[in-house]
């Protein structure tokens, strides 16, 4: 009995093998993609959870200070709690720019070779 399977289709992707995908992680080219996210995220991590348990213990030990009124009734506490809303935007919008620039390029072309079975 036929099947009406449809025929290949030319979009189809060549699907590495694991010795492939073992391959490609143990090349200079996967290590140089890994370093360039490292680089650049876990500094930034370990910089915005300093910055932020710096704000937690200023609030919840050094209350005098953060009551301390800058204008109106803004005093340093709200304005730290706003910093940190802007802090994790420009650092998204910065992880961003760096990925489009730096880590999308050598990502892509890992996966096109690994998909053209180069």
């Amino acid at each position: 009995m036929a099947t009406d399977a449809p025929p290949p289709s030319k979009t189809e992707h060549h699907l590495p093998s694991t010795e492939e995908f073992v391959e490609v992680q143990e090349s200079a080219e996967f290590g140089e993609l890994r370093r360039s996210y490292r680089s650049f995220a876990f500094p930034l991590t370990a910089a915005f959870i300093t910055w932020y348990l710096l704000y937690v213990l200023l609030s919840n030990f050094a209350g005098d200070f953060m009551g301390t009124k800058l204008f109106g009734n803004i005093n340093i506490a709200l304005l730290l709690g706003i910093a940190q809303f802007v802090t994790t935007f420009l650092i998204a919008w910065w992880y961003s720019r760096h990925a489009a620039a730096k880590l999308d390029p050598k990502a892509e072309a890992i996966k096109s070779r690994m998909e053209g079975g180069a």
